[in-house]
Parts: C-alpha cells; structure tokens; sequence
C-alpha cells in the first residue's frame, strides 16, 4: 500500500485560513532585511504567508499586521510595492474577494 505524498500545509496570516504551501504566496523578510515576495518558497529568511484573496491582501498589509508577523519594521514604499504586485495580479478585470492563481513556480518577480 503506497502511503500519500505529506503535503505542508500553512495559514494565511491575514484570514488564518490554511491551505497547502503552494497554494499561497510567501512574503519573506531576508536576511538583508528587505521584505520581498518569494513566488518559489525557497528564499531564505522569515516567511509569512498571504492566501491568493484580494481582501486578504489589503488587510494583512495594513498597519502593523505584517511588522508583527516578519518580526520588523515594514516601510511605506514596500507596502506600496507589496499591493503593487497584488494589483498585478489581480489584474483590472478581477472582482474584489475572486481568488489569484496560484504562482507559477517558475516566476521570478
């Protein structure tokens, strides 16, 4: 009997809900400090992970919520470059709480 493959499973730190790792987009402090998007997970840093919905987005990086989740002081334009890369992939035509594809793991933002 073939046991199924273990699939990591983590929470969205916006919404709490969980999902499989692939299914969410990690946001990782490096060891630099800067605060980027990991698309493929394999940064190294502290991660925090944002499920694929717009709200989720727009909440989790409002005030302090990512600061206290990534352990830093998050700026302004990063914020700003964050919902950026958000708007980006929403796209225009998407509706506010339609759920993002997952990342392709092969993007490089």
């Amino acid at each position: 009997m073939v046991r199924p493959r273990h699939v990591p499973e983590r929470s969205c730190f916006s919404c709490g809900r969980r999902a499989g790792k692939r299914e969410l987009v990690r946001l990782v402090r490096t060891v630099g400090g800067s605060v980027e998007v990991d698309p493929i997970g394999k940064v190294s840093g502290r991660g925090a992970y944002l499920c694929l919905d717009p709200e989720c987005w727009n909440e989790g990086l409002k005030k302090t919520r990512l600061d206290r989740v990534l352990k830093c002081s998050v700026s302004p334009e990063t914020r700003e470059r964050l919902l950026a890369y958000a708007q980006d992939r929403l796209g225009p035509e998407r509706t506010e709480g339609e759920m993002l594809e997952p990342p392709s793991v092969g993007a490089v933002e």
